[in-house]
């Protein structure tokens, strides 16, 4: 396994175990009657987890009773590690980095399916790189040990290559598109808004979609499965608040891409072409992803195929338990 996720994975886990052993030392203070724990609710720059700044600009969380913290990382990777090292009570992340994260020794538990990516999560080539083949001794730009390098080395194994065939340049998503649009390395794997920086090069184009891999790349939220446990009111609000919030959108869609757009730093009509590439799940889809199943529509057989993926490709250590990871109880609570 390449060393710098080893050694990242190792600081997790250390992170973690502190934090078990600290909070078993603390004493836990009384809540007030009446009173409910703060959430602090991560999230990072993907076009199926900017609803929740609207469900922060327009009130919703305060509406349905639930104190929320939204925190936004500019960086995908430390929203990751703030919820491994019990920094935030919950945080926006896929199905891969949270078994990445389970693997290195962190308690998580995923309570509801934000979306699904359907293309906008991308490998994105210079020109003359007509296919995923034409990356062999190419450099290719990706955040090491997160979604879209999961994504590349699924889409290497797909053209019967390998990460051995590549050189990787570890780079933070932002800084990995910059690079490729400024012709600093052949290709990179990003995902939507980064994409339309990296599609600014000229000649550039996507070699390899998320669209390819049907339900490899699932996003959640994602909490700390100790606040679960001892919170589960305030995890329902939220759930609650993420289903309003998306009648909000179906009610306001002008106003919502305005608000959305804004936060991810690009105009409307680019956040526009981003609709297709991510699949917000409404509350059957949720139901139906939870349920137990055979296919790449069921979390628990996809969580057992990713598993093996993380650990045969190095990506993790060992394979992650599923046990407890999946929580439906609280989307099953939603009115339908």
């Amino acid at each position: 396994m390449n060393p710098r996720i080893a050694t990242r994975l190792l600081a997790v886990a250390s992170a973690a175990a502190l934090l078990v052993s600290a909070t078993a030392c603390a004493k836990k203070e009384e809540p007030q009657p009446g009173a409910r724990t703060k959430v602090v609710l991560a999230f990072s720059a993907w076009p199926g987890w900017f609803p929740w700044q609207i469900a922060q600009e327009k009130g919703l969380f305060a509406a349905n009773g639930v104190d929320v913290e939204l925190k936004y990382f500019e960086n995908y990777l430390d929203s990751l590690t703030a919820l491994s090292t019990g920094n935030v009570s919950a945080n926006s992340q896929t199905l891969n980095d949270t078994l990445i994260s389970i693997s290195g020794g962190a308690k998580q538990t995923i309570v509801l399916v934000n979306d699904n990516s359907t293309g906008n999560d991308q490998i994105i080539a210079g020109e003359g790189i007509t296919g995923v083949a034409g990356l062999k001794g190419k450099t290719v730009a990706v955040e090491q040990g997160t979604v879209d390098h999961f994504l590349l080395l699924l889409a290497l194994q797909k053209a019967g290559l390998t990460g051995k065939d590549i050189t990787l340049k570890a780079l933070p998503t932002a800084d990995a598109a910059a690079a490729f649009k400024a012709g600093q390395v052949d290709a990179v794997g990003a995902f939507a808004p980064f994409t339309t920086t990296a599609l600014e090069r000229p000649g550039s184009k996507a070699i390899a979609t998320s669209s390819e891999f049907p339900g490899a790349i699932p996003d959640h939220l994602v909490f700390n499965a100790t606040f679960v446990a001892d919170h589960p009111d305030e995890v329902q609000l939220v759930v609650k608040t993420w289903f309003d919030t998306l009648k909000w959108i179906s009610e306001n869609k002008d106003a919502a891409i305005e608000i959305m757009a804004k936060k991810a730093g690009v105009s409307a009509a680019d956040y526009k072409t981003y609709d297709a590439g991510t699949t917000i799940f409404s509350r059957e889809a949720n139901l139906s992803a939870f349920a137990p199943g055979t296919s790449t529509a069921n979390l628990d057989y996809q969580a057992a195929q990713i598993a093996d993926f993380l650990v045969t490709s190095g990506l993790a250590p060992t394979k992650p338990s599923l046990d407890g990871l999946f929580e439906p109880k609280f989307v099953k609570a939603i009115a339908s």
